[in-house]
């Protein structure tokens, strides 16, 4: 494996530590960055990936999904990883070490400088391949790389999977990132299909015993306390610091003595519970016995991980556990970790915005900009809602339609016409039907089943919509209604219509079938 001799230096600015990000989106063509000056993160991400035979979009997207790019300023996460890889040293991950052995670099310049930090992620990464036996036409497939991305997580089983899958829904999906001085980072999304080798044995398929729409992976018995001490009268909002997988992981780690009750993920509001609600989670001191905390994914320095997906899926978390143990719906009982007495924690901190997170919680939760009863044709001229809708949707999956202003300018038009070329479509730059139906249903492909719930059936919802040309209800469930529409969808587009929607149903709506 290549290895970085020590004294070997590269320009590089300290500076790149501090990020923000300002879109996470989905799905497009095949991955690009823009070009940038000296010392760019870009640069850094394009030489490690040389340096190391890593495919720099992998990278990218693991570099996202711990950190948001962001090294914030050499500063640990709750389980002591540091910068935009999130270099790990606690007692049972040490990547941190690892990548000063691979590199040469110290460790004190794997923690504050971004470009050492990319090239010790890339190192740590590319180890992981040669252990695991990818040789060089192997490593040139960006879905080979899945089970190195699970080990580069620090976890084992089902969430090292759950960390990979995130990693590959970002390659999917795609992202953007406006990094210190205003250089943008971007990956463009592309089909995947990860090779996940036993790992795809490992997916999180238990449920909550609390919370029905939640996964279920339990904390080490050594982070709570069996049963409660108290009436629980409040909810308590956190921030992780840190990665959903990351969170999880530690919270199994018996040595961390930490624990919260769920864990809710930033990219699509998943949510995992790890203690149950009957019992004492090590989250909020003098309020443990009386509370239940939820975790957030994130930086409490980084609004970009504070997404409406992530707020309305707590905010319904919030919502039910108030309604079942009969807490009140109000700011004296659904608090922040920081207004826990005898706390000294910030989280969640400045970004987080109470004054939406209250009315969620309360049950205003407003429209989401994207679902309409039908999506009619726009062209050049057009204006309004559903031109906005197609400027977001294009801009999230890296395709630069300009400021989503709802008016269909030239930039739109080149936007839809990039993305029609990048789906095989008409590149006519009118977004009709089939482009509608293209660009509602990208991103990630899971399998969905009546019975099924979420934002993954939001999306399939909108595009039935737009391909059958009527009316489906978009509410994340997989009921009867959306069964029909799935089922009429595949019989007149020569699928099995078996109500399941798989790999070819998907690949028919993100045709623009």
């Amino acid at each position: 494996m290549p290895r970085r001799p020590a004294g070997h230096t590269r320009g590089r600015a300290a500076v790149l530590a501090s990020l923000t990000v300002t879109a996470l989106v989905t799905t497009g063509q095949p991955a690009g960055a823009d070009s940038a000056g000296t010392d760019s993160m870009n640069q850094a991400f394009q030489q490690a990936a040389e340096e190391y035979g890593v495919p720099r979009d992998l990278l990218a997207a693991v570099g996202y999904g711990e950190t948001h790019l962001n090294g914030h300023s050499g500063r640990p996460s709750q389980d002591n990883g540091y910068g935009v890889m999130h270099l790990v040293s606690n007692p049972v991950n040490h990547s941190l070490e690892k990548a000063a052995a691979l590199t040469g670099e110290s460790t004190a310049d794997l923690r504050e400088d971004t470009g050492s930090n990319i090239l010790g992620g890339a190192a740590v990464l590319r180890s992981h391949a040669d252990a695991l036996g990818l040789d060089t036409a192997e490593r040139s497939d960006i879905n080979a790389w899945y089970p190195a991305v699970a080990r580069y997580s620090g976890t084992e089983g089902a969430v090292s999977a759950l960390y990979a899958d995130t990693v590959y829904t970002f390659l999917a999906q795609g992202l953007r990132a406006t990094v210190a001085g205003g250089e943008r980072v971007s990956v463009t999304s592309r089909p995947v299909s990860p090779d996940k080798g036993p790992l795809a044995k490992a997916d999180v398929t238990a449920q909550s015993p609390d919370y029905p729409p939640a996964l279920w992976v339990a904390a080490n018995s050594a982070n709570f306390a069996t049963g409660r001490t108290a009436t629980v009268d409040k909810v308590v909002i956190h921030v992780t610091q840190g990665s959903y997988a990351g969170t999880i992981s530690w919270f199994q780690n018996a040595t961390s003595k930490v624990s919260s009750h769920y864990v809710v993920r930033s990219s699509d509001g998943q949510i995992t519970q790890m203690v149950r609600d009957k019992d004492t989670a090590y989250h909020a001191k003098s309020a443990n016995a009386s509370s239940l905390g939820i975790e957030h994914e994130g930086f409490v320095d980084d609004p970009s991980w504070f997404t409406d997906t992530m707020y309305r899926s707590s905010a319904a978390l919030t919502t039910y556990l108030c309604d079942r143990y009969g807490i009140p719906k109000d700011r004296a009982h659904v608090i922040g970790h920081s207004e826990a007495p005898g706390n000294d924690h910030t989280d969640p901190g400045a970004n987080w915005n109470w004054t939406y997170y209250m009315q969620l919680v309360g049950g205003s939760s407003g429209a989401d900009g994207l679902s309409f009863g039908a999506y009619t044709t726009q062209k050049s001229g057009s204006t309004g809602p559903q031109v906005k809708a197609v400027q977001t949707l294009l801009n999230q999956q890296g395709y630069e339609a300009g400021t989503a202003d709802g008016v269909f300018g030239s930039a739109t038009r080149s936007a839809v016409q990039a993305f029609q070329t990048a789906r095989g479509l008409s590149a006519d730059g009118t977004v009709g039907p089939k482009t509608w139906t293209a660009l509602l249903s990208a991103g990630t492909t899971p399998t969905l089943v009546s019975g099924a719930s979420g934002d993954a059936v939001k999306r399939l919802q909108r595009s039935l919509t737009a391909a059958l040309g009527r009316t489906v209800s978009v509410d994340g469930a997989f009921g009867a209604n959306t069964d029909k529409a799935v089922r009429d969808y595949q019989s007149t587009r020569g699928l099995s219509a078996d109500g399941s929607v798989g790999p070819s149903t998907w690949a028919a709506l993100q045709a623009g079938r």
